[in-house]
């Protein structure tokens, strides 16, 4: 069994990268489960709170549950063609201390997936992810590309994909994501 946690970098209750997450926990293939896991709750980093506060706990549950899984997906919006503040602002609560980013991020397979109005996808914002995920040891999975422009047309009001070619194409972004995972695992 491979369990991969899912993480969507906004907090828009109807958000189209929200619904994509959910479109993928839906695509994964036979043996693999997706949990979906959210950064609602996680504070604006300030080091003079955790100095004297320690990691907020909800900063520790999503920790754990990364460390305990095979990888990590990462489906993220694009705000002014890069990445949107308060995913970036999760991703460095978890990345602390600094001794603990080996242990979070060190080789985990990460795929990077997202969804926009806008016409580039979230093209933009994946790029710039690499050197952050760089940086903190991660293995980026660049076997295929996956975002969605237009998501006004393939999403419902809820958030949900309904466009049955978008679909298709997240089936195998994510057949491809589990073979990487499964040779990194291995």
């Amino acid at each position: 069994m491979v369990t991969i946690v899912g993480i969507s970098g906004s907090l828009r209750k109807h958000s189209f990268n929200a619904g994509f997450l959910r479109a993928a926990a839906k695509a994964v293939p036979e043996g693999v489960t997706l949990a979906i896991e959210s950064i609602k709750g996680i504070p604006l980093y300030n080091g003079d709170v955790e100095e004297t506060e320690g990691i907020p706990p909800v900063v520790n549950d999503l920790k754990e549950r990364i460390v305990a899984a095979d990888g990590l997906l990462m489906v993220t919006p694009e705000n002014n063609n890069s990445i949107p503040g308060v995913f970036k602002n999760a991703i460095d609560w978890l990345s602390r201390p600094p001794e603990d980013r080996k242990r979070i991020f060190g080789n985990i397979p990460i795929g990077l997936m997202g969804a926009t109005p806008g016409n580039f996808g979230t093209a933009f914002s994946q790029y710039a992810w690499l050197p952050v995920l760089r940086v903190l040891g991660a293995q980026v999975w660049s076997g295929n590309l996956m975002w969605v422009s237009g998501a006004m047309s393939k999403f419902d009001e809820e958030g949900n994909l309904v466009d049955g070619g978008v679909m298709k194409q997240l089936s195998k972004y994510m057949s491809g994501f589990m073979d990487f995972v499964k040779r990194m695992k291995a």
